[in-house]
């Protein structure tokens, strides 16, 4: 990349301070929903291995691993009623829509895009009001105090720049940007997808074995086996409540389509536009992103 293009390239940090607030809002509220529904698999899965066990407390018929059962049962419903109050997941979706939205106005605002065309007298009024009402849309977004202007130095200095840089500035550091982040993202959650099935089906021919040593009552084993086939049982049920929260295959699928379909929109914007044509092509790269966010946001909210 050229020095010219290192000076037009928007960052995060070139961003307006709402973008960075929603940003660092949507990550806290992602780790404190993922961490919730860690501790209550985990609750649970505690719960049936402790209930599969047995120690009596002296000559007592008080048995504490049957009490360590309900204790980790108690955490997990009060882990998930506290999910239910404070709602970390919604709360995770709409900074993230704040955030990405923010960012779409802030790529459009600098490449002279819709609704910010070229020689708008209005812009800079134009955009802090859609930002205004961005806020007033998502009122519930938990947003730290933040410094940065609402029309960054860079955003101006790459809006004022000649359409050739503009283009090369957002075909670098949008598209591809974008382009890299979806693959990155399906592949991470195509192996997570691999490992969550890898796990289960060895889960279950433990549970398998376990079974049958109980059923044909092979020597010593009985009483291992019967808590292999309830630790297994749960487990598996753990697994799939995670793999069903994550959406692993789902979400690589989503990722792969707009991948593709960011690339054939870049193929329309490195041809030779003129501003009003630049202004089109832009709009749809934004809308194909933003069409990405709306698949996924679906899936925290419902």
């Amino acid at each position: 990349m050229s020095s010219t293009e290192q000076m037009q390239a928007l960052t995060p940090a070139d961003h307006p301070g709402l973008f960075q607030a929603a940003d660092a809002a949507a990550a806290r509220q992602r780790h404190a929903y993922l961490r919730a529904v860690r501790s209550r698999l985990a609750l649970i899965v505690a719960a049936a291995v402790f209930a599969t066990l047995t120690l009596r407390l002296g000559d007592t018929a008080i048995d504490l691993f049957a009490i360590g059962a309900a204790l980790a049962l108690v955490g997990a419903v009060a882990v998930e009623l506290a999910l239910v109050s404070t709602r970390p997941d919604r709360l995770w979706a709409e900074s993230r829509t704040l955030a990405t939205s923010v960012k779409t106005l802030a790529w459009r605002y600098a490449t002279c895009a819709a609704p910010f065309p070229a020689g708008d007298g209005q812009a800079d009024q134009r955009f802090t009001e859609r930002l205004r009402a961005l806020q007033q849309e998502l009122p519930d977004v938990p947003l730290a105090q933040h410094t940065t202007e609402t029309i960054t130095e860079r955003m101006r200095t790459l809006r004022s720049a000649p359409l050739a840089e503009r283009k090369e500035a957002y075909l670098i550091g949008r598209v591809l940007d974008q382009q890299d982040w979806y693959e990155t993202r399906a592949q991470h959650h195509l192996q997570q997808a691999r490992f969550s099935r890898t796990a289960m089906l060895v889960i279950e021919v433990l549970g398998v074995a376990g079974a049958l040593s109980e059923a044909f009552g092979v020597t010593g084993l009985n009483k291992a086996g019967a808590t292999a086939v309830v630790v297994a049982a749960t487990a598996v049920a753990a697994i799939i409540a995670w793999v069903a929260t994550r959406r692993h295959s789902a979400k690589a699928a989503a990722y792969r389509r707009a991948t593709a379909e960011l690339g054939a929109i870049r193929d329309q914007l490195d041809r030779d536009l003129d501003e009003r044509q630049w202004s089109t092509a832009v709009a749809d790269a934004e809308a194909a992103i933003t069409r990405e966010h709306a698949t996924w946001r679906a899936t925290r909210t419902t």
